[in-house]
């Protein structure tokens, strides 16, 4: 038993515990280093209010910003073998599966989804760092393939958030072999004619920038994101050079075209409805004329037309 309990009164003694701080109450900027209200981080849609910076979003979060009336269907996507290669490093890749499934909630990485933005039928794909570094294996490109055949067969537009690190490592080749099989279902969409608008996120890496995720019509990126294939810390000790200031970074790649816009996140729905309306031919809904009522008819004029209508002639004209 500790001295205080024996001591002191319950009530000074409770006064004197430590009191639990619940998790995630308070989040630090990583540039800043300011702390900020979870509460007030979601309102602003995880940018930082004071300096700008974008913090991961989760994806249902996501996705309820994006489309109308904060309403979408999810897409079933196809199963796939756990763990085909039986692959442990410190953990068996079953564990590390499980508890990705427990902490996200999601079966994969890979969200695909359907709805309307702006009026827009569209069909959107997300991928979940939170799970495994949104990293790609078959359970990964199966989702976005299924997405993708969905838009082609429906006639849809495509958009993509991509978020990753890379292929994944647990399933060798096996997850290799995801970047021609989804590069080849991209083709096929764009072979039909179809939009494919891809959003780069921080970060988007490996083996998903060498694929899929740089062959968008049009390429948006998140400021600050960071896209590219190594990391700047491996290219640094490769080349043995210092990198110019925010290498890689979705401003850096702007100015050297690797990318077609940096959209604040508050902007992103609008910019994507924009760009799915020129890409698909379809008016802007607020530039339709507004359809003007008839004009009522008086009942007096009725009565008019109807004797014109009966006698051949106005009633006050004489035969």
């Amino acid at each position: 038993m500790n001295w205080i309990n024996s001591v002191f009164r319950p009530k000074i003694s409770s006064f004197l515990n430590k009191r639990e701080v619940p998790e995630k109450l308070w989040i630090k900027c990583p540039e800043t280093g300011e702390m900020v209200f979870h509460r007030d981080l979601e309102a602003n849609q995880f940018v930082v209010p004071s300096s700008g910076v974008h913090m991961r979003i989760p994806v249902q979060r996501r996705l309820e910003l994006l489309y109308d009336d904060s309403t979408f269907e999810t897409v079933a996507t196809p199963s796939v073998a756990a763990d085909p290669l039986k692959f442990r490093d410190e953990r068996r890749y079953s564990d590390r599966l499980k508890d990705a499934r427990a902490k996200t909630g999601r079966e994969d990485a890979v969200m695909v989804t359907r709805g309307r933005i702006e009026t827009l039928d569209t069909v959107v794909t997300v991928q979940d760092f939170n799970f495994m570094g949104g990293s790609l294996g078959m359970a990964a490109g199966e989702a976005l393939i299924t997405g993708l055949d969905l838009a082609r067969q429906e006639g849809l537009p495509f958009v993509l958030f991509a978020a990753s690190g890379g292929a994944r490592m647990q399933e060798g080749i096996l997850s290799l072999m995801q970047m021609p099989r989804t590069t080849a279902a991209v083709m096929a969409l764009k072979e039909a004619g179809l939009p494919y608008i891809v959003v780069l996120t921080n970060p988007t890496t490996g083996g998903v920038t060498a694929s899929y995720a740089m062959l968008g019509d049009i390429h948006i990126a998140e400021p600050g994101a960071l896209i590219g294939f190594a990391g700047p810390r491996v290219i640094a000790q490769t080349i043995r050079e210092k990198l110019p200031e925010g290498f890689q970074r979705a401003e850096y790649l702007l100015e050297h075209g690797m990318v077609d816009m940096v959209v604040h996140r508050h902007e992103m729905r609008a910019t994507l409805a924009r760009i799915l309306r020129l890409l698909t031919h379809q008016p802007d809904p607020a530039s339709l004329p507004v359809p003007q009522a008839e004009p009522s008819v008086a009942a007096g004029d009725g009565a008019a037309d109807a004797s014109v209508a009966a006698d051949g002639a106005p009633a006050d004209q004489t035969a």
